[in-house]
């Protein structure tokens, strides 16, 4: 496909590889991430003291699970779990309690005492820096090809403070870690796409296609990117409320707009307008999160009017049909980026999309972020990119493997949130340390949402001060030059300077991270 079409990826290189990419990709993930580390020096101070689980709420109002590991240092490392709403079928389990009379049997007290009773105390003792040793390990101790024992819930809760504390234990960024073990060459600020219009499962109107999102292409720089995506926002919010009133201004589960309109032309046009108004016309693109999974019928037609059932088959769709409509789609808007246009089973439909437009296919239900998903649809020609969402998976390092496999396809990499989520920041660190170059958070508003989008910025922020820092040590640089009285901080395709810096090493390492 072409890359030009595809969001630009701030403080970047224009060469984006991984040292994995000449290893064969069917080893294991043992053997990769023995290929790009080193055993690390056993110190008692880097050690697990303990692990505690709790059962919390998340941004629905429903129980997950969330983990404090305490080194024997004393340093308290944190994480929670999120969890979406339109799963795939081939997603590692979810362990719910199923007691109906509490939370609806949404309940995660199984998943905690699993990690309390099993998991923690089975970890003590153990080196946090080892990530890929301590996640092979609980995988060996649920024994099941999806984590049905134990939970994917409890296991990666465990799995993101375990990554958090090796983080502290080399005192780095926790993105600086995870680029370390994933053996990413570079960081990469990524291409926020931001969801301002809900449909489909995340929310209660018409919609039947699940996500119209923005991707601001054309900014310099991660800052800008934000102010493009808040900006437009709250120009569609004003075009929303003159259209169709007040309360079309309600929200969906990610905090984008839920106007009660049911044609999916309207959604896009409805971005076009908001784009134009907030002055960014050819600057930000369109993406599309269709989780047409959520509207395949038993046989094999796609229900565009499935929130009204019983209904008269107006809008059910084959899947030839379906396809034609993508097309029209990316003939008419400047679309970019489609992501789960057919069910999580359709191949043949995936790959006949695949073949004939020239933009970014996205696997979400289809591949599960599952390294085995993806190497089938690497053979199917069915997309050209993964949405890497942690807990579809279950584990730091099988997500790690998923994004390298995808790499080494030529596929993009696009980081996610889940719909129901917490002020867990985990996703913006594993953008930046996997290069991915593009992440999915939500729409520019509510923290549980833009938390991660927060904490890019934030890393964007240290970056450019180290930047600006190797220009007043190097003013007579001829790649510099043309760019050093730019008002934007880090302009694109600059980082290969803070790389190449001598401080950049020592001062990076004497950032301290968050530890929750």
């Amino acid at each position: 496909m072409s890359t030009s079409l595809l969001p630009k990826p701030y403080l970047t290189t224009t060469t984006r590889t991984t040292t994995t990419r000449s290893l064969p990709r069917s080893l294991t993930v043992r053997a990769t991430a023995a290929a790009t580390s080193t055993p690390p020096k056993l110190s008692k101070d880097h050690t697990v003291k303990s692990v505690k689980a709790r059962q919390i709420i998340d941004s629905r109002g429903n129980p997950t699970v969330e983990v404090d590991l305490i080194t024997a240092a004393g340093n308290l490392y944190r994480s929670a779990v999120p969890s979406g709403a339109s799963t795939g079928i081939y997603e590692a389990l979810e362990l719910r309690d199923g007691d109906l009379s509490v939370y609806g049997g949404k309940g995660v007290l199984r998943a905690v005492h699993n990690i309390n009773d099993f998991i923690g105390p089975n970890l003590i003792g153990a080196d946090v820096r080892d990530q890929t040793k301590l996640d092979n390990l609980m995988l060996e101790f649920d024994g099941t090809p999806n984590k049905s024992k134990l939970g994917a819930n409890a296991i990666l809760g465990v799995s993101l403070s375990l990554c958090r504390a090796g983080a502290g234990a080399k005192k780095i960024p926790l993105y600086k870690h995870i680029q370390e073990i994933s053996g990413t060459k570079e960081l990469v600020m990524p291409v926020p796409a931001f969801n301002v219009i809900n449909g489909g499962s995340h929310a209660g109107n018409n919609l039947a296609m699940q996500e119209f999102m923005i991707l601001p292409v054309g900014a310099s720089s991660f800052a800008e990117a934000l102010c493009m995506g808040s900006e437009v926002y709250h120009a569609l919010k004003g075009i929303i409320k003159a259209k169709y009133g007040q309360d079309a201004c309600n929200v969906g589960d990610e905090g984008g707009f839920a106007p009660n309109v049911q044609d999916n032309r309207e959604g896009l046009t409805l971005l076009m307008d908001a784009i134009e108004k907030a002055g960014y016309s050819g600057k930000i693109k369109i993406g599309m999160d269709v989780a047409a999974s959520e509207f395949y019928t038993k046989d094999a037609k796609y229900d565009l009017n499935f929130k009204k059932q019983p209904n008269d088959g107006a809008h059910v769709l084959t899947a030839q049909s379906l396809c034609e409509l993508y097309k029209e789609f990316v003939r008419d808007f400047p679309i970019v980026s489609i992501e789960d246009p057919f069910d999580q089973d359709d191949w043949s439909s995936w790959a006949s999309l695949q073949s004939s437009v020239d933009i970014q296919l996205v696997g979400d239900d289809l591949l599960v972020t599952n390294p085995k998903r993806i190497a089938e649809a690497i053979e199917k020609k069915a997309c050209n990119a993964l949405l890497l969402k942690v807990n579809q998976i279950g584990t730091v390092t099988e997500s790690i493997q998923a994004a390298l496999d995808s790499k080494a396809a030529g596929w993009g990499v696009m980081v996610s949130h889940r719909s129901g989520e917490t002020e867990d920041n985990f996703i913006a660190d594993l953008s930046v340390g996997l290069a991915s170059g593009q992440i999915k958070t939500g729409a520019p508003c509510r923290s549980e949402s833009f938390c991660g989008l927060k904490r890019n910025l934030a890393m964007y922020g240290m970056l450019a001060k180290h930047l600006d820092q190797y220009r007043k040590q190097n003013p007579s640089s001829t790649l510099l030059k043309a760019q050093i009285h730019h008002k934007v901080p880090v302009p694109v395709q600059e980082f290969n300077f803070l790389k190449e810096a001598s401080f950049t090493q020592q001062t990076i390492k004497s950032v301290k991270i968050l530890h929750c």
